[in-house]
């Protein structure tokens, strides 16, 4: 296995490592390894585009229902 070193951490980044590890029961190095994989190699879905957005909403009618006489 390969290792990684990241150097110049902000001190509240190794905080919230250290706590988020703490609250899984787990190193901080396990933590980081974790938080890398999630990250990395967990399928995220693909953002929709707007005009894929548009066409998955329902049919409300006709355009009658605006209709202001």
């Amino acid at each position: 296995m390969s290792q990684l070193l990241v150097r110049d951490v902000d001190e509240a980044l190794v905080l919230e490592l250290k706590r988020r590890a703490a609250e899984h029961g787990r190193s901080a190095e396990a933590e980081h390894r974790e938080i890398l994989r999630h990250a990395l190699l967990e399928k995220q879905p693909k953002p929709r585009s707007f005009k894929e957005v548009l066409a998955s909403m329902p049919s409300l009618g006709g355009d009658d229902l605006f209709d202001v006489r």
